[in-house]
């Protein structure tokens, strides 16, 4: 019987068990543990916010409250 929290948690460790050792683990409670770069900032509220590299644009919209980049 393989060790089902240690195959959840280590990469390694599952790519050296059989088929069949793999086969004994459920599926890992906490459901699906990777999120598309789309989902993750809908779960963070970046969704709408516009993304910008400018620093000088990036400090006058935090200090002026105006938006200085399309």
């Amino acid at each position: 019987m393989p060790d089902i929290v240690r195959a959840w948690k280590d990469l390694s460790y599952r790519a050296g068990l059989s088929e069949d050792e793999i086969g004994q683990i459920p599926a890992h409670p906490a459901g699906i543990v990777e999120l598309s770069d789309e989902e993750l900032k809908s779960a963070s509220g970046l969704a709408g916010i516009p993304a910008t590299t400018s620093p000088v644009c990036t400090m006058s919209e935090t200090y002026r409250r105006s938006r200085c980049c399309p």
